[in-house]
């Protein structure tokens, strides 16, 4: 396996107020590589005492830095980005080892994503209307101040890129608490914000526990906005702590997505991406296809070809080439997983291929089987649940009005799929599917485009102008 210099990885400083600072306290947490259950890392376990110092920092910082033009504040967001891609190599397999991503796919993923999203900052600022007049009105876009935002683990550097980014360019100043469980890339992010010369407490990172930072960040008298990532059962929290002083609060949630294959699709086609889109990072992906929806009439068919495919993602050392599918992040999360294979059997889901055993060679490690399982309803656990795992339930439908029915059957609205032999008849379907994006036959990523859900899976967007324009606010000037 690749190593890592441990001197790289030992961090006992926080980064508040363009400084990097002693801890308030002594405590630390271990960073666990999830391969090969070691220690590889520290990181200082913050106080409410550094929350605080983070928050002060920033607003100290707010008012000078909201009255940089948004040109100059976009170009230091596309210093960073520059800065992001030379460490490229490095921040992949930093993250291979915190996370346990398959290193291809970090260096494509988790290290190039975050460099695209802060060097996109100019482009997307020439897209505001920083000024506009409405009848005897001139609307101005302000910041919305000073910014918490709490990110989590599964694209750890991509999920503070996406909030940082934007809202450096809105004119914020940003207080974040990155995940506990993969937290040494957001230290890498802090060291370039110093490099590029970012002015004094307009970025301040702070790591610790979402019970203790995190609630600190979000209940703070001087945080004016919260931007979360993370479970819908602590986006409930922050949302309770922050309607204390009516702060708003964009919230990227759960998911449990529908991928629509309509009976007129390439199933060979249709059901090897959809599993794919399901087992991206081990299946720890908010917006992963877990629930596939065929035509009862295709279904063997379906189940043939997703379990050749399902088989094909051997499970591996995220940096032996050819490896598809690393660990899960942690012995918690793949003990979750186990458990809601095992509830998959017990309610009746007939498995086709994997199982709550430990894949075969990989006792050490927190591997889970690639897992499929077939006739699975809306009523069963797996089917309601986010599972965070590669699981995927492959559900039957009668016919394309029934089909629209199970997409929209779950609490949470995030992403989904369609696929057809049409086109059109495919975005047709699309637009009765609640959920913030739909892929139409297998339709890639689009990092400049509004991400977010319905329902559960939370409210507001990140990505592309639409991100930026949540951490802006609109004054009317009447003339």
């Amino acid at each position: 396996m690749a190593a890592i210099a441990s001197d790289t990885l030992v961090r006992d400083k926080l980064y508040i107020g363009g400084e990097w600072v002693d801890p308030a306290g002594d405590g630390s947490i271990d960073v666990v590589n999830p391969a090969t259950e070691e220690v590889i890392g520290r990181v200082p376990e913050g106080t409410s005492d550094d929350a605080d110092r983070a928050v002060r920092a920033a607003r100290k910082a707010c008012d000078s830095w909201s009255r940089v033009s948004p040109h100059e504040r976009a170009g230091l967001c596309g210093a960073i980005g520059a800065k992001l891609a030379e460490r490229g190599d490095e921040l992949a397999v930093l993250i291979s080892s915190e996370l346990g991503m398959p290193l291809t796919l970090s260096r494509m993923i988790q290290a190039g994503l975050p460099s695209v999203t802060f060097a996109s900052q100019s482009e997307l600022a020439e897209e505001i209307a920083w000024e506009e007049e409405v009848g005897n009105s001139l609307i101005v876009r302000e910041p919305a101040g000073v910014v918490a935002a709490i990110t989590p683990w599964n694209y750890p550097l991509h999920q503070i890129a996406n909030k940082v980014a934007p809202a450096l360019t809105a004119g914020c100043t940003v207080a974040l608490k990155p995940s506990e469980v993969v937290p040494l890339n957001a230290f890498v992010l802090a060291e370039i914000c110093a490099e590029v010369g970012l002015p004094a407490g307009v970025f301040n990172l702070v790591t610790g526990t979402g019970p203790v930072v995190g609630e600190a960040l979000v209940s703070h008298p001087e945080t004016d906005m919260v931007s979360f990532t993370g479970s819908t059962r602590a986006g409930r929290r922050v949302s309770e702590l922050a309607a204390q002083d009516v702060k708003p609060v964009s919230l990227e949630l759960g998911g449990k997505s529908p991928n629509v294959i309509l009976d007129d699709a390439d199933l060979e086609q249709a059901v090897t991406d959809g599993v794919a889109k399901c087992f991206l990072n081990s299946g720890q992906t908010c917006s992963a296809l877990t629930r596939m929806l065929v035509p009862r009439d295709r279904l063997e068919a379906v189940e043939s070809i997703a379990a050749v495919v399902a088989e094909s993602f051997t499970p591996g050392d995220p940096f032996t080439e050819g490896t598809m599918l690393g660990p899960l992040v942690s012995e918690t999360q793949r003990e979750r997983v186990r458990g809601y294979i095992e509830r998959g059997e017990a309610e009746g889901a007939r498995l086709v291929t994997g199982g709550a055993e430990a894949p075969e060679g990989l006792e050490r490690g927190y591997f889970v089987r690639p897992t499929v399982f077939t006739d699975v309803t809306s009523e069963m656990t797996i089917a309601r649940e986010e599972i965070f795992g590669p699981v995927l339930a492959i559900m039957p439908y009668e016919d394309e009005e029934d089909a629209i029915r199970i997409a929209n059957d779950s609490d949470y609205g995030l992403a989904g799929g369609v696929w057809s032999a049409d086109e059109e008849h495919a975005k047709a379907v699309a637009r009765h599917i609640r959920t913030g994006q739909v892929e139409i036959n297998g339709g890639a990523f689009n990092p400049l485009a509004p991400f977010g859900g319905f329902k559960r899976s939370g409210h507001g967007r990140e990505l592309g102008r639409f991100g930026l324009e949540e951490f802006l606010v609109a004054k009317s000037l009447q003339l």
